[in-house]
């Protein structure tokens, strides 16, 4: 891994980073406004085309039968059902309690808010080279623990024609209710519009590749999203304290992922050089090292700067997905920390846990989003309706001034409504 010595090239470099981000609009773009346009005027006629068209197979039906979720549990190995099961367990038990915690509605003299669950959420889990069971637990359950009352999967078939086992197996441990075998920008569309087969919700979740990123946001309005999601991010600050072989394994496990961004920042060059050549070494033993590697050329580097706070400064700038203090009195670092999607906090406080069985959903913003964003949450699957129930005596009190502010801006109508009251 490149080398950068000092604050200020590093600040720079996340500071070019941070502008240069752009939204993609390019052939692809195009390519998905009309797959879109396309479900919209021919429904699963146009799902089953592109399935046989980009998944390689002809489905005679796009919902998968509920018997078939349940037989999934005796094709998954003892021990991944077990461990999806624990995750399940956590993931649920940890929105259950944020729920308890963010979700209270509340009236005072008149004004206040009430609580709705979203009607139905429509979950995408990409199938790319492996199911991706973990993805649909982290947002299948949190919807299910907010009352969201019916959650619909969609998910790519493989060559055989069928949704992995593993896949469908994660579907029942979530209590999805429905689960149809279609993946990409087409199912986006169908969730956004609705076919003959596959229901209108009233948000869409998960993630997907690009395709999928860009059929989200074109379909925004119609339906909501949880958000836009890019490559995947991790920046370690580390001290001569930290661990080299763990720092050096967690750079790897972000680097996995195609694209991603694997950062250390340290206040030692002793360490920086460690870590370095520890990455190269522990990258020399995998089987397939050509995504990490790529990866971490790409994308991945080491900054040696003066200070703990200097390194919070660069990843408040950068806006990390996931930020990892691997410092000395790491607590004491937390109230600085104003932009990343997870904070870990601790030599153990590792990024596959929350990937897989923590508790917290993994979803997260990207990009330089969590500037402004959240993780995937109990409150995503919710949404608030003000209340008004003011009286005789509030509109005596409240009337007049509203008044004058809607004459002010031009609406007398709006004034009239107000004043007719007062005359009464």
């Amino acid at each position: 891994m490149k080398i950068i010595e000092g604050f200020a090239a590093a600040r720079s470099l996340v500071s070019d980073r941070a502008s240069q981000r752009e939204t993609v609009i390019d052939e692809r773009e195009q390519w998905v406004r009309q797959a879109i346009a396309d479900v919209r005027e021919r429904g699963d006629a146009a799902l089953l085309d592109y399935t046989e068209k980009l998944d390689g197979v002809r489905l005679t039906s796009i919902e998968v039968d509920k018997a078939q979720v349940k037989q999934a549990y005796n094709k998954v190995d003892r021990e991944l059902l077990g461990a999806l099961e624990l995750a399940a367990e956590r993931i649920e038990a940890y929105h259950a309690k944020q729920k308890e915690s963010l979700l209270r509605e509340r009236v005072d003299e008149g004004l206040g808010w009430l609580l709705r669950p979203l009607n139905s959420v429509g979950v995408h889990a990409p199938g790319f080279t492996a199911p991706l069971p973990s993805s649909l637990l982290m947002t299948a359950i949190p919807a299910k623990v907010a009352g969201v009352k019916e959650v619909v999967l969609v998910t790519p078939p493989g060559k055989q024609g069928t949704v992995s086992p593993i896949t469908l197996a994660a579907a029942g441990l979530a209590k999805v209710d429905r689960v149809f075998s279609i993946g990409g920008a087409q199912a986006i569309a169908a969730l956004a519009y609705g076919t003959e087969s596959v229901p209108r919700v009233d948000k869409v979740c998960g993630p997907g590749n690009i395709y999928v990123s860009l059929a989200k946001k074109l379909v925004f309005g119609a339906v909501g999203i949880d958000g836009l999601y890019g490559p995947s991010e991790v920046i370690i600050i580390a001290d001569d304290t930290a661990d080299v072989e763990f720092c050096a394994a967690d750079l790897l496990a972000q680097a996995e992922h195609p694209a991603a961004s694997a950062i250390l920042l340290t206040t030692s060059r002793k360490l920086a050089d460690a870590v370095g050549n520890e990455v190269e070494r522990q990258l020399a033993s995998f089987e397939k090292p050509e995504v990490a590697a790529k990866s971490l050329e790409e994308n991945g580097f080491i900054a040696v700067v003066g200070t703990v706070d200097e390194a919070i400064e660069i990843a408040n700038l950068y806006a990390p997905e996931h930020l990892c203090l691997v410092v000395a009195d790491a607590d004491s670092y937390v109230d600085k920390v104003s932009n990343a999607g997870c904070l870990f906090v601790g030599e153990n406080a590792i990024e596959v846990l929350v990937d897989y069985v923590a508790g917290p959903s993994h979803v997260l913003p990207t990009d330089g989003s969590a500037r402004f964003s959240s993780p995937l949450n109990i409150t995503d699957f919710v949404k608030y309706m003000s209340l008004v129930t003011t009286s005789r005596t509030d509109m005596k009190k409240l009337g007049k001034a509203a008044s004058v502010i809607a004459r002010a801006e031009g609406l007398e109508a709006h004034a009239r409504a107000a004043e007719r009251r007062l005359e009464r």
